[in-house]
């Protein structure tokens, strides 16, 4: 398959964090330390000389960078300081905003402006729908489903949930489809999707969803002490998921006047997502303001925002909860809409445009590599 070079794709990818690509002479130093290269997908190295080519149709097409979980072996090692890794987590950037057809990612992860004035705009639009729209606030006791009723606040979510999910399935579509052009068959060609059957998918799901839940290919990478990195992910992500659930789906059981036993599982569940999540982020904040990990020498923006948002979003949901153990109705009150202020623009944003869609592109990409693997040893 031909390539059209685009001799301007590495100026354009600075923005996006990539900035040492050009010192790279391919010596493949960084592919022979990396655990997790292979034969079939030997990264950062051949990544890397696409970039170099301009072959921008030949990353976009790229599993690679999705293989790369940035323990820093390879920039630690590398005799031209080019930072592969470095140049790998942008890329990542890079291709999200390819795959996302609204152009929302690329202005998010290239302009700072426009990143800030997002999360403010939608902070106050939330702001001033409590404003104008909250219910009564009873003083003499915390009644939160009085001040802002979970009945409301479900039909909200699920709004919310539907329009999240429409942009973020629809970009991993974009992605499934790039990924997938080198079988050389169309959508529904050849009796299955991309010229494979749809049994040899049903038989690869379990990749999938092992991935998705656990991320374990990450637990492989680098040595024993930047593994420590897989479980600080595995709490964020962990505690993500489990907190979004709560709130989105779950909020009817989640948000209730009358207060949970302490042994009841949406309490244990929401004590465990404020723990893995104050954790697991505070842990990755630190080391960023330490840089005492390769990994964190070099942190765009848009991974502080993420980090920042999130932080943020768990604290003051915790000030909730505190707030009501103690009987603080108004401090209740006012500490919610703050908490939502901060919790929708990190979704809104995160879930289908920026950092959380790495959740869903890395299991779906080593999903589709084994697909495309057991049906190249099918019988014919």
């Amino acid at each position: 398959m031909s390539s059209t070079v685009n001799p301007d794709l590495l100026p354009n990818l600075e923005k996006f964090g990539v900035k040492e690509a050009a010192t790279c002479f391919n010596c493949g130093n960084c592919t022979a330390v990396c655990s997790l290269s292979t034969e079939s997908a030997p990264f950062p190295r051949k990544t890397i000389r696409y970039l170099q080519l301009g072959l921008e149709d030949k990353l976009i097409a790229s599993p690679e960078p999705w293989l790369c979980y940035y323990c820093g072996d390879c920039s630690e090692t590398c005799p031209r300081q080019a930072n592969p890794g470095e140049v790998m987590m942008g890329l990542r950037r890079y291709l999200t905003s390819r795959y996302d057809w609204t152009g929302i990612s690329r202005l998010f992860y290239t302009s700072k402006a426009f990143e800030l004035l997002s999360i403010l705009v939608i902070a106050a639009l939330v702001g001033l729908g409590f404003y104008f729209f909250h219910g009564p606030m009873p003083t003499d006791r915390v009644a939160l489903n009085t001040f802002a009723p979970n009945t409301t606040i479900e039909i909200l979510d699920l709004i919310m949930l539907a329009a999240l999910s429409f942009f973020l399935l629809s970009n991993a579509f974009r992605m499934s489809r790039a990924v997938m052009a080198d079988t050389g068959a169309k959508l529904f060609g050849g009796g299955g999707l991309f010229g494979i059957p749809l049994a040899t998918y049903l038989k690869e799901a379990r990749e999938f969803v092992v991935q998705f839940f656990t991320q374990k290919r990450f637990n492989s990478c680098g040595t024993r002490d930047q593994r420590t990195q897989w479980v600080v992910h595995l709490l964020i992500m962990t505690g993500y998921s489990v907190v979004f659930l709560l709130v989105v789906v779950g909020i009817r059981w989640f948000q209730r006047d009358e207060i949970y036993a302490i042994w009841h599982p949406v309490r244990l569940l929401g004590y465990y997502s404020t723990f893995a999540l104050l954790y697991g982020v505070s842990y990755a904040i630190i080391g960023r303001i330490k840089k005492s990990k390769t990994a964190y020498q070099h942190t765009h923006s848009t991974d502080w925002a993420f980090l920042i948002l999130l932080w943020l979003t768990t604290f003051s949901g915790f000030l909730v909860h505190a707030t009501r153990l103690l009987e603080m109705p108004l401090s209740t009150y006012f500490i919610y809409v703050i908490h939502l202020m901060i919790a929708v623009p990190m979704l809104v944003i995160e879930v289908p445009f920026a950092k959380w869609t790495h959740q869903l592109y890395r299991p779906l990409i080593l999903f589709l590599m084994k697909v495309k693997e057991r049906h190249s040893y099918a019988p014919a």
